[in-house]
């Protein structure tokens, strides 16, 4: 079966760097986009980030408050999902999932076309 596992999280003060990762297991990871959403208490899980599939030509996607900070990346060799967080503020505190794509990164991004979720892993900004 398909499986998620993030990794990566963790504590860390304001202006901080941090690099999560997701591992995709039971599916061929380079046929599919995919992206990070975060979720805080209180608010609806929100998409931070989105890459294409290597046929999509690895575009990415960015949710505007991250553009500049955060960096998403793909290594289809290691199937794995990468998300390096910088300059990070106590607002990007929550937890952090990985998902993987039914359609493309646009379907990801806004129509919530998602075929699989991860478990998450928090991230927590101190001020």
């Amino acid at each position: 079966q398909v499986q998620l596992a993030e990794s990566g999280g963790g504590l860390v003060q304001s202006g901080g760097s941090m690099r999560l990762s997701c591992v995709a297991s039971g599916v061929t990871f380079e046929f599919y986009a995919m992206g990070w959403f975060r979720r805080t208490p209180g608010k609806e899980r929100e998409f931070v980030s989105g890459i294409s599939s290597s046929g999509g030509g690895g575009r990415t996607s960015y949710e505007d408050s991250v553009k500049g900070r955060f960096t998403i990346s793909r290594d289809n060799a290691k199937n794995t999902l990468y998300l390096q967080m910088n300059s990070l503020k106590p607002e990007d505190t929550a937890v952090y999932y990985c998902a993987l794509g039914r359609t493309g990164v646009e379907g990801l991004k806004s129509r919530g076309e998602i075929a699989y979720w991860g478990q998450g892993t928090r991230v927590t900004v101190s001020s």
